[in-house]
């Protein structure tokens, strides 16, 4: 995989398209393969602003954004977890080449439906959620971003993916991570808390994702992040009556199990797809 030459080597192995989407760091382009005129996606992170930023740990994340990206999805990789084709860098940016998901995300989707999700339909994303975190942890990478904006959808077959690997870690050797990483909503307790962590911060962030499709709202809720980081580390999770009145109690359960505060209690990624409730509703999605 190709890891120098900028933007000039990106240019001349891919066509460049138009801009469909940004993030805090860079932006995202349609873009086409020049040999074979695949469809595919790239993400530019430019470091000048990250070098002007009084947290040094942004231009770290962005310059070992490639590495950590190619090994959550060198193959045989999960299907749920966006693919990284190429990687140029040069002193300027950082372009990775990654696939075109063009079904949205879901946020959009959950934005746009004004409703939230029946159960199945939760069950079955929740199911390749956990299955793309368990092929990242059984290969030592922590994502330690999961929200319902970076999880992506594929058009053509509709199957979600886990998508920008900006803040992802990897553990593989044993170490334990730490920083305050993540999205205020979603982070877990013990990143907040300043602790050493692991990889179950993951599955911290997607018991949050599930607790919102299903309800259509965060389980830790604050009109500032100072706010929303007491809320988690008093980590008193609720199920309001309007909210859950449909929700099944085994859909409740699997919620509480990933959102434990105690780490040693919560489930893994595997342990959340053997879980009945995603073992009945979620479909063929447990096997992938």
């Amino acid at each position: 995989m190709p890891g120098t030459g900028g933007e000039e080597a990106l240019r001349q192995q891919y066509v460049l398209g138009e801009e469909i989407g940004h993030g805090r760091f860079g932006v995202v382009r349609r873009c086409y393969s020049a040999a074979t005129g695949e469809a595919l996606a790239v993400k530019s992170t430019p470091k000048a602003p990250l070098r002007d930023k009084s947290d040094p740990l942004d231009l770290a994340l962005a310059e070992q954004e490639p590495k950590v990206h190619l090994l959550a999805s060198a193959p045989p990789c999960s299907p749920h977890v966006v693919a990284l084709h190429a990687a140029f860098e040069d002193a300027h940016a950082v372009h990775l080449v990654i696939d075109l998901c063009d079904g949205g995300d879901l946020f959009s989707l959950i934005s746009a439906r004004g409703r939230l999700l029946p159960e199945h339909e939760a069950a079955r994303i929740a199911a390749q959620l956990a299955s793309a975190l368990a092929a990242c942890h059984r290969r030592g990478v922590a994502h330690r971003d999961v929200k319902p904006d970076n999880l992506l959808f594929d058009a053509a077959t509709g199957a979600l993916k886990l998508g920008d690997f900006g803040s992802a870690e990897w553990f593989g050797d044993g170490r334990a991570m730490s920083g305050l990483v993540g999205t205020p909503y979603y982070v877990a307790p013990e990143v907040v808390a300043g602790r050493e962590y692991g990889e179950k911060v993951d599955v911290w962030s997607a018991g949050v994702v599930l607790y919102m499709m299903l309800s259509g709202t965060v389980p830790f809720y604050g009109a500032t992040a100072p706010e929303i980081f007491e809320a988690v580390l008093r980590g008193t999770l609720r199920f309001p009556p309007r909210a859950f009145a449909s929700v099944s109690p085994e859909a409740k359960d699997l919620v509480r199990r990933m959102l434990c505060r105690d780490v040693s209690r919560r489930l893994s990624a595997e342990q959340v797809l053997r879980h009945p409730w995603i073992v009945s509703r979620g479909g063929n999605a447990v096997a992938d």
